[in-house]
């Protein structure tokens, strides 16, 4: 998390931020000004409650009589009616756009994610990703129509008092008004600091939710290593940060608040002062004194919930700027437009366009190293005939993944080109490629859910005939079969409920069932028992037959069948042949096949 370092935001009001906030608000245009449309209907009654109260001090109180009042109570009785109706629909139609947009908003984020490179995964934090997608976008949601309701209602509420006030009595409106400029100089003071704060706060909780789920998911590290009392002082460093921020951020607001009311008073004082003398002068009426009050102190209720808003509005621009932030990222690798046009994008594709792969992959004098770090390949070259099994083999770092890697276009090279069938893979789509890969890698992620749908995960049409005959072909159908509701079986997040060998069965049966054209398995046996390693060897011969195949392997002995063996150290092929003539050539590999099989008689005799 550390390593991690977050943008910097600096700007108080970022129109292109809102601009873009905006666009998820098109769709419902039409609730939204149906929405301002009640808000201003509420406005407008709360503005005649005064001059009701007005008519009836002036008409029934001052001269003691009870001349039309039936009359009155009618239209006081359905100003009530009126209203209620009014906030039953503001509240009802408000509470859809907010469920609405925070669902737009995290739909859009995770469709992004979706297209995303590898890379951005290798530098993001998840806890960051689920920061955005969780409470930051249900804090957008919710200030877009609640605060939406309540900016309107404020201001519409406001230039009616104002308009009314002006009416009744213009001088001792303009008296009465003399505290709103020094309003909004304090509302500019008070906007810069409270939207610093709320950044430092957001920013802050991006680290404490990445802090969790690394917390739940090394749970079994921190409890054999005893790491629970280090880790809760590292997650008190974070969540510390954020109480004090937490605590500044509510300081400000508190101390915005009370200026506003303050101000507030000084208003209604005014108006009580200068009102008083008015009526002692009958320059005006007792009815016009008693509307003047309540519209002063009525006038700064919506500024107080603009206070509010404005305060929320700080935070809300803050999570705006980290969901955009993410959304905004561009892919690192992206197909060209001419290539999307005519075979499509990763969510919308033009199957019928695909020329049929076959799977030979050729290296051409390809460079490529990682962002901000040293060359991994160098003028690297290398032909691979389709149907071919290539095996790598090599010390750790030394480039064997990042062939693969480059091969399955999960990166580009920074120079050189790949080549399929003969053709720059630049020139086709992604998903062409990648629709015809299929990947086991050393620890395997299965999804929630049960064991069938799992082997479906990569082709949801696949019959029941089917997914049985890819878990036979690759020995897991045995013991699926043995669970108590086999294909049914629930697996558990991650497949937690499964041995390492049982979820690696799985995903080689989940691969082969795409029927992939391109095969690669990463260090596949790697953490399984002999007796799963056995089976997935059986099972290798079988499916990698007639596909282009990758294999990279700690276990020497799963590769001795491969086509060809890469011995590759620091980017480079030292040696290559298959598993007889590397063994004559007594070189790298015969070392380490040699003290590998050394290394595992001496297991097997210590074993008996």
């Amino acid at each position: 998390m550390d390593a991690f370092k977050e943008q910097e935001y600096d700007k108080r009001f970022d129109i292109s931020l809102w601009k873009k906030l905006l666009q998820f608000c098109k769709p419902y245009k039409n609730k939204l000004v149906i929405l301002g449309l009640f808000m201003i209907g509420l406005a407008g009654v709360d503005v005649i409650f005064p001059l009701m109260s007005k008519y009836a001090v002036d008409h029934f109180i001052i001269p003691q009589s009870t001349d039309g009042i039936l009359i009155f109570g009618i239209i006081y009785f359905l100003l009530i009616a009126v209203q209620a109706v009014n906030i039953f629909f503001f509240i009802d139609i408000a509470g859809k756009i907010e469920m609405y947009l925070t669902y737009d908003i995290r739909k859009k984020g995770f469709q992004h994610l979706q297209e995303l490179s590898f890379n951005y995964y290798d530098k993001t934090p998840v806890g960051w990703l689920m920061a955005r997608m969780t409470s930051d976008s249900q804090r957008l949601g919710s200030f877009i129509s609640w605060g939406i309701v309540d900016m309107v209602w404020g201001f519409s509420y406001m230039i009616l008092i104002s308009i009314a006030m002006l009416f009744l009595n213009w001088k001792l409106a303009l008296i009465t008004l003399t505290v709103v400029p020094v309003l909004v100089v304090l509302s500019m003071y008070f906007q810069k600091k409270i939207l610093k704060v709320y950044r430092k706060v957001r920013k802050t909780n991006s680290k404490i939710t990445g802090s969790f789920n690394e917390g739940i998911a090394g749970a079994k590290t921190t409890k054999t290593l005893v790491r629970e009392e280090e880790n809760l002082k590292e997650f008190q460093v974070d969540t510390s940060v954020m109480y004090r921020s937490s605590v500044k951020a509510a300081i400000f607001s508190s101390l915005y608040l009370p200026a506003v009311l303050t101000l507030g008073s000084i208003g209604t004082g005014l108006a009580l002062w200068f009102g008083g003398e008015g009526v002692i002068m009958q320059a005006i009426t007792y009815g016009t004194l008693v509307a003047f009050i309540s519209y002063t102190v009525q006038f700064f209720e919506p500024l107080r919930e603009l206070a509010r808003v404005f305060a929320e509005f700080q935070s809300a621009q803050a999570s705006a700027e980290r969901i955009f932030s993410m959304i905004d990222e561009k892919p690192q690798i992206q197909d060209h437009s001419e290539v999307v046009k005519e075979f499509g994008d990763i969510l919308q594709s033009k199957e019928e366009n695909w020329p049929e792969i076959k799977g030979d992959i050729s290296f051409d004098d390809v460079t490529f190293g990682y962002k901000d770090g040293e060359k991994v390949l160098e003028n690297f070259n290398l032909d691979i005939k389709a149907g071919e099994t290539i095996a790598l083999v090599g010390e750790t770092g030394s480039g064997k993944s990042t062939v693969v890697n480059l091969a399955c276009r999960f990166y580009e090279p920074n120079s050189g080109k790949i080549k399929i069938d003969g053709v720059d893979y630049r020139r086709r789509s992604m998903l062409w490629l990648q629709s015809n890969l299929g990947y086991v890698l050393q620890t395997p992620h299965l999804f929630s859910g049960t064991i069938k749908e799992n082997i479906a995960y990569g082709r949801l049409d696949a019959t029941g005939e089917e997914i049985t005959r890819a878990a036979k072909l690759v020995n897991a159908h045995k013991f699926i079969m043995k669970l108590k509701k086999g294909y049914d079986s629930e697996v558990g997040e991650g497949g937690a409920r499964l041995s390492t060998g049982e979820k690696q069965l799985i995903s080689f049966a989940r691969a082969i069932l795409a029927n992939p054209k391109i095969f690669v398995l990463d260090e596949a046996t790697s953490s399984v028992d002999t007796e799963t390693e056995q089976l997935i060897q059986q099972a290798i011969h079988k499916v990698l037959e007639n596909r282009t195949s990758f294999i990279i392997a700690h276990r020497l002995s799963t590769i001795r069948s491969a086509d060809r063996i890469l011995v590759v150290r620091n980017g480079k092929i030292t040696e290559q042949g298959n598993h007889h003539q590397l063994l004559k050539e007594k070189g790298y590999y015969y070392r380490l096949y040699t003290n590998q099989f050394m290394e595992e008689q001496e297991a097997m005799l210590l074993n008996a």
